[in-house]
């Protein structure tokens, strides 16, 4: 790449122009394939593999739960969670 380059003609800057908009359009090209790659589904996935995500997906859900009804019973709501205690009302 030239930097600082000196062009006495509009034929010499119309073609570093050209060249430029040639070098952006390939790695524009190359950021879309990258971009797309990132959220390319797997096809090729085994029953094993299928039934391990319902099983993550299962146990994700199951500890929200839980987490959401830790939470209600220790502040009684969720919205209680950013409002202060008094010390005398708390449990131990």
């Amino acid at each position: 790449m030239q930097q600082n380059a000196t062009y006495s003609t509009l034929e010499e800057i119309q073609q570093r122009r050209d060249q430029l908009s040639e070098a952006i359009e390939q790695e524009g090209e190359q950021i879309a394939d990258q971009w797309h790659s990132l959220f390319k589904k797997d096809e090729d996935t085994s029953k094993g593999e299928y039934i391990v995500s319902i099983i993550n997906n299962g146990i994700m859900a199951v500890d929200a739960f839980l987490l959401v009804r830790k939470l209600m019973r220790n502040y009684g709501s969720l919205f209680g969670l950013f409002q202060k205690k008094d010390k005398k009302k708390r449990k131990r």
